[in-house]
């Protein structure tokens, strides 16, 4: 099955803590610190890779993580870093941060490769915390926390030109002519499941590359049948053909077709209703009537509107020369950048390292205690000297670095209130 769409969840490496040791030799009675830094978390990383078609990798893993960097260690030894994951998706897949579906990238153009989310740096040992003053720091710094993300994956496929119309009119037909596509062809109302790229080969290398959007019927804009699944597709597309069955083999009417067509567009995104048109007349071969050319009665409706009718025949070619020159001139008079997303959300400031888990209650016996509880301050609490002045400094800027402080004030604590963190208990002062 074509899969274009995958929710899936990432994560990048936390940091490794740093360590604190001391030197213990025969000869050296008084060593210094030696506990070594934490490696590095690995990060993810979003990659194109131009053998990949669809998102199908996704469809049935959702968890996605780089590894965590190592703790340091003893004798000045830094922990190794984590190791990156790189996650290879097809071009034009755009990554959407899943709850709010903001931008995070899109991976077109020239964007082959995005750092996502940033692995956690890690903790400086206790070596480095030793000064003339503090020469035996009984303190070291945390690795940062993984970072943890769900993301919306989509493909929309990269094409110049969309192929649009009800099921049924063709579009496959004419597609396999005049491109190198192979499409599924069959007489059914749901003849494509998925979009059908080919790339048409004019005079002078002046092609382009042409999508066959699966039919769209009523309703396609609100979801009905595959509608989102299919308008995505048409989203990056600069000219669109609409292709009607001119015949009305199927009792519709070609004029009416077109109308409908636009307005679910329109409703999906109103800019995709005022991109380029151009409308292909098919099935002429197939036309009976004596009464009124249906041709002519599209062009008398949408050439007074700027979008011009070719009478076409998708089995025998009639017409289709014409067709796609005029396209191609529409092409050259339009900008030649991809249509490309900008982003929206960016993970490394949404998801900042001093967000850290933790809650700020006040005390509900004494309106002046209050509690502050979380893992991440328990457990700097057990790498820090607060007895020494430079490590409850530490734990001050920890404080500040954090928001506690603020979330404190905003909590309404005032001078000589306590403060209470696991079995630690202080007085506030500003």
């Amino acid at each position: 099955m074509f899969a274009d769409r995958a929710k899936i969840v990432i994560r990048s490496g936390k940091g490794g803590d740093g360590h604190i040791s001391f030197r213990r030799e025969k000869y050296v009675p008084d060593g210094g610190p030696d506990g070594g830094d934490g490696g590095r978390g690995g990060d993810v990383i979003f990659e194109v890779d131009d053998g990949l078609n669809t998102l199908i990798d996704y469809r049935y893993r959702k968890k996605f993580s780089a590894t965590n960097g190592e703790d340091g260690g003893k004798k000045r030894c830094h922990g190794s870093d984590g190791e990156d994951i790189i996650l290879k998706v097809p071009a034009g897949t755009v990554i959407k941060e899943a709850e709010s579906g903001q931008v995070i990238a899109d991976m077109s153009g020239d964007n082959r490769r995005q750092l996502i989310l940033k692995g956690g740096r890690g903790g400086n040992g206790n070596m480095n915390y030793a000064t003339p003053t503090m020469q035996a720091p009984k303190y070291a710094q945390p690795g940062q926390d993984a970072k943890e993300l769900e993301v919306l994956l989509e493909l929309k496929v990269i094409a110049d030109v969309g192929l649009v119309g009800f099921p049924n009119v063709g579009k496959s037909t004419l597609l396999s002519r005049v491109t190198n596509a192979t499409p599924k062809i069959a007489n059914y109302h749901f003849t494509t499941l998925s979009p059908n790229l080919g790339v048409v080969d004019l005079d002078s290398g002046r092609g382009f590359v042409i999508a066959d959007i699966p039919g769209l019927i009523e309703g396609a804009s609100e979801g009905v049948g595959l509608g989102h699944e299919f308008l995505r597709h048409i989203e990056r597309t600069k000219v669109m053909i609409h292709l009607v069955d001119a015949a009305s083999t199927e009792g519709r009417d070609p004029v009416e077709d077109v109308y409908k067509i636009n307005a679910e567009l329109a409703a999906y995104d109103a800019s995709l209703a005022q991109r380029s048109q151009v409308i292909a007349a098919n099935k002429i071969d197939a036309i009976y009537s004596e009464d009124e050319d249906p041709v002519e009665k599209l062009r008398k409706e949408f050439e007074p509107k700027g979008i011009k009718v070719f009478a076409i025949s998708a089995v025998s070619g009639q017409g289709l020369k014409e067709l796609l020159y005029y396209v191609r001139d529409m092409l050259d008079k339009l900008p030649d950048t991809p249509i490309v997303y900008e982003q929206e959300f960016f993970p490394n400031e949404h998801m900042a390292d001093n967000n850290l888990p933790y809650t700020v209650e006040v005390s509900q016996e004494d309106e002046h205690v209050f509690i502050v509880e979380g893992p991440k301050i328990e457990k700097m609490l057990g790498y820090t000297n607060l007895e020494s002045e430079k490590g409850f400094r530490f734990f001050q800027n920890f404080l500040k670095d954090t928001g506690i402080l603020k979330e404190l004030e905003a909590k309404g604590i005032k001078e000589g209130d306590t403060v209470k963190m696991y079995g630690l208990q202080f007085d506030y002062y500003k």
